[in-house]
């Protein structure tokens, strides 16, 4: 109960109350002018004391989700103030100004729109409200008991609304988050592949530059065509990643595009081989069969020892794609996942659209890695 208590003093103020408007202008006016001609037509009890409160709380409720503690609080405490009055001066406020019934809109923005703190005073004043008015006979016990809870119906409804737009943003916040993370993995997937074939055509040009310029050229060809790739998709995944401005809309790439990472220069090559029914896939899967190879044949690059091929085949049939990279290297070197994606996060994507990932050393030789994804995954 303490814990419960403390969190709901803790809570925050709703994140952005809406201003003034000008429909809260004019009902201002309607409720000024309901109440002045209600005051003219009508006699009761403390008309002037009555009307006077009815006005000014009228004419602060267009800051009422600006600041819900003062006009809610004041409204109560001025309605008890007047009903304590009355009672010492042994006259009724029963009958009193029916234009005041707007009041019952403050427990609902008291709720949607202040802190715990503002809860805890605001629903003081307004649970006490309906008890000033007991002394001096104008109600009864039950109908005191009974305005306090008709007082809790529009506050209830004020936080039910209030969480309820809570948890939507929460949701979108997460859904946002998630969308984050796998764009970062798309990001991480593209440029690791592209610097690690840098970095091999690098290496196989400073070898051969001094016996065979036209092989060093070529690699130099070959690093720029990789350098200007990881720029266009670098490009396109931070433009999906800024905040307030149009996102690239450029298609993901996906098993089509796999062959383009087929390369015959360099070492180890790259050999790409697809077959089966490849067609009309979701486009989660398009994107993660691309990636999944992307990823496989990176780490192939980096760790591999002394391999010269990587294979690298992709086949589908009517219930799911498959997709196999293995490479001729010998004793594979465990793959350091402690930084970045790598394995954990293949196998992640692969889980994520209900499939299977394994990796590990090939029986004969080098590292085998095999995935499975149904092709009806990922919704429509």
């Amino acid at each position: 109960m303490r814990r419960a208590i403390r969190a709901i003093w803790n809570e925050q103020a709703a994140p952005d109350p809406p201003p003034p408007t000008n429909r809260d202008w004019v009902l201002t006016g309607v409720i000024v002018l309901a109440a002045l001609v209600e005051a003219s037509l009508r006699s009761f009890a403390w008309k002037p004391g009555e009307l006077v409160f009815v006005l000014a709380v009228a004419l602060a409720l267009p800051w009422r989700r600006t600041h819900p503690l003062a006009v809610a609080g004041s409204a109560f405490a001025g309605f008890s103030a007047l009903n304590i009055a009355a009672s010492i001066a042994g006259a009724s406020t029963g009958d009193g100004i029916y234009a005041g019934i707007f009041i019952l809109m403050l427990p609902y923005t008291l709720l949607r729109w202040g802190s715990g703190r503002d809860w805890a005073i605001g629903l003081s004043f307004m649970l006490i409200t309906p008890w000033t008015a007991f002394p001096n006979g104008d109600i009864k016990l039950d109908e005191a008991i009974g305005g306090s809870v008709f007082l809790l119906l529009p506050a209830a409804v004020g936080a039910s609304i209030r969480y309820r737009d809570a948890s939507r943003e929460r949701a979108v916040g997460e859904a946002r988050l998630h969308e984050r993370e796998l764009l970062a993995r798309e990001l991480h997937d593209t440029v690791a592949h592209h610097v690690s074939a840098i970095a091999i055509q690098a290496q196989a040009g400073r070898t051969v530059a001094g016996s065979d310029p036209a092989a060093a050229t070529r690699a130099l060809d070959i690093i720029e065509g990789e350098a200007s790739r990881t720029l266009a998709e670098m490009r396109t995944m931070v433009g999906v990643l800024r905040r307030g401005e149009a996102a690239d809309m450029a298609p993901q790439p996906g098993v089509a595009d796999i062959a383009r990472l087929a390369t015959e220069s360099g070492v180890p090559r790259v050999r790409v081989e697809i077959s089966g029914d490849l067609g009309q896939l979701r486009p989660s899967v398009d994107a993660a069969m691309y990636r999944l190879a992307q990823e496989s044949i990176t780490n192939a690059r980096r760790h591999a020892r002394n391999a010269t091929t990587i294979s690298v085949q992709v086949s589908g049939d009517k219930s799911s794609i498959r997709l196999t990279v293995h490479d001729d290297g010998e004793k594979p070197i465990p793959v350091d996942d402690t930084i970045g994606f790598g394995l954990a996060g293949m196998a992640e994507r692969a889980k994520l659209l209900g499939g299977s990932f394994t990796a590990g050393p090939h029986p004969s030789r080098g590292w085998h890695v095999e995935a499975v994804v149904p092709r009806t995954a990922g919704g429509s």
